[in-house]
């Protein structure tokens, strides 16, 4: 059997000429499709697979009615240019090649890095105009200086392992990455951001852009930087708040910045940050290399290559269809996992350092293995680059020295089926169970000790306090001036007027002036807010 896959973007030829030398596989390469969506969606009907690299949109209407596609595969990381969703509900396997820009974009941090501590841009520039200044453009040495490392993944940790080349010192954050994995590649790690602002002389960015990223550094976290600080960006646009890191250079807050990503893409001509003459600027090179391309190249070959040939999988951001009846069999409960494992991730918790998932009741019987990768993806998912689904969940769990251990017991409980959860972390074990309440109700029934019965979806406020007449009014009455409406309520204590838990399920968001009136409430002895989807709505991966 033949089967038939198109090159639309430029791919390297080492990775077209090992597709060519692969039995049973006939390529086809047509850069015109990219810019051709009509054309693109014609030639799909005949094609078994697609290699892409971002020039090419693979649209829902393209994708729509692809009974011949299997697969998709990106030579890069960012899949921003497939419509994943639509590929998953028509079965198509979308896979991307996270490891062929590691190295070229950890070598462009650190080269970024030492032009920032020996001005050679400006350096360059003045020397070319004709005039020679050694004095204006004196350095600083990396030797000795401390390096604090946002997002310590494939990249991260590449560029780690060269800042201690130089003999720099390395702090690095990461909730998902443990304290020993990190001291295994000579990283001293923090559990909180505010740890590592004020130690660093440089600070290194390499996570993904999404709502709880975005402004990650913002005015209130350069202010508690050191002035001299420098910062680098090779990883998303949109991770600064532009306005406040051009205010705090201006000002003499910060001693530069290098940036090589930004939000959009092309950026405009006029950005005040690209004309700054502290900031150095190139335009998102980090994975420009001749042998990044080469490599992603010949990893998106051996992908498609794997899996039309041989049925392995690899690298996938979605989930192959499961048999239907398997997947109707437990997917409440991957659900509820998935769910789960969001909350911890929203806890103020510090580090990971093990996890446990208990089965109780009917759910000990599914497949958990499953479930328990649903939960890992749901802990992972806004913290790393790669996508998280079924099939890579639990192994970048392992990857990061994530260990997460399933128990089961067959008797119910006090529910006929739940799922407990728990999160250590190097300060304390967090705890959130959860069960279904008829065939399609998800319910949280516990937080640490607290037991409860609260809705898993929408906005939740979640706030431990002390149980005393009147805290609950006051806290409507504060939503309430902000506009801010309650869908439901529950509460959960141990004993009448000792410390209670409670959760309120939002309509919106709250307003940061109605946190800010709560969080000064004398009996409110802590408050967070947890972002979860609309009840029924469910990843690509799981989506049918």
């Amino acid at each position: 059997m033949t089967h038939r896959v198109l090159v639309t973007d430029k791919l390297a030829e080492e990775g077209l000429a090992l597709l060519r030398a692969e039995k049973g596989i006939e390529v086809i390469v047509d850069t015109r499709l990219a810019k051709d969506p009509p054309a693109l969606k014609t030639a799909l009907n005949d094609a078994d697979g697609i290699a892409v690299r971002s020039g090419t949109q693979l649209t829902a209407e393209v994708l729509q009615n692809q009974a011949r596609l299997k697969a998709i595969v990106r030579a890069g990381v960012g899949v921003d240019n497939i419509d994943v969703p639509t590929a998953t509900r028509q079965g198509i396997v979308v896979m991307n090649t996270p490891g062929g820009n590691t190295v070229s974009t950890a070598e462009h941090t650190m080269a970024l890095m030492l032009a920032l501590a020996r001005n050679v841009a400006a350096a360059n520039d003045t020397l070319k105009s004709g005039k020679w200044d050694r004095n204006a453009f004196t350095g600083t040495q990396l030797e000795g200086k401390t390096l604090g490392v946002v997002g310590l993944g494939r990249v991260g940790l590449a560029v780690a392992r060269r800042a201690l080349g130089f003999g720099m010192t390395v702090v690095g954050f990461d909730p998902l990455l443990s304290a020993e994995k990190a001291l295994e590649n000579g990283i001293e790690s923090v559990s909180r951001l505010d740890e590592l602002w004020p130690r660093c002389d440089f600070i290194s960015l390499h996570t993904p852009l999404n709502a709880e990223t975005r402004n990650l550094i913002d005015a209130r976290a350069i202010g508690m930087m050191k002035p001299s600080v420098r910062i680098i960006n090779c990883a998303r646009g949109g991770l600064i708040d532009e306005a406040a890191l051009v205010e705090a250079l201006s000002s003499g807050k910060l001693g530069g910045a290098a940036v090589d990503a930004f939000d959009p893409e092309p950026p405009p001509a006029d950005l005040p940050l690209i004309k700054h003459p502290r900031v150095l600027v190139t335009p998102h090179l980090g994975a420009s290399t001749e042998e990044a391309q080469v490599s992603v190249a010949i990893e998106a070959a051996r992908l498609i290559a794997d899996y039309l040939v041989r049925g392995q999988v690899r690298f996938a951001v979605n989930m192959p269809t499961l048999d239907r009846a398997e997947l109707e069999d437990v997917r409440l409960y991957l659900d509820l996992a998935w769910r789960l494992g969001m909350i911890h991730a929203q806890m103020d918790r510090g580090t990971l350092k093990n996890a446990r998932l208990i089965y109780r009741g009917e759910v000990a019987h599914k497949n958990t293995k499953l479930i328990t990768a649903s939960f890992a993806a749901g802990l992972m998912e806004k913290a790393l680059e790669q996508p998280v689904n079924l099939v890579n969940a639990l192994s970048l769990a392992r990857e990061r020295g994530l260990e997460i251990e399933e128990r089961t017991a067959e008797a119910p409980g006090d529910f006929g089926t739940m799922i407990q959860s728990e999160v250590t972390t190097e300060q304390k074990t967090y705890v959130a169970a959860g069960t279904l309440f008829g065939k399609q109700f998800l319910r949280l029934v516990r937080l640490g000790s607290y037991r409860l019965d609260a809705h898993m979806d929408g906005t939740l406020l979640v706030f431990t306090h002390l149980d005393r007449p009147g805290l609950i009014g006051f806290i409507g009455k504060t939503l309430g001036d902000e506009g801010v409406n309650i869908a439901q309520m529950n509460v959960g204590r141990e004993h009448q007027g000792g410390e209670a838990i409670g959760v309120v399920n939002l309509d919106s968001v709250p307003t940061p002036t109605a946190l800010d009136v709560l969080q000064k409430h004398p009996h409110i002895l802590s408050l967070s807010v947890i972002k979860l989807p609309p009840r029924g709505a469910l990843p690509a991966w799981l989506a049918s």
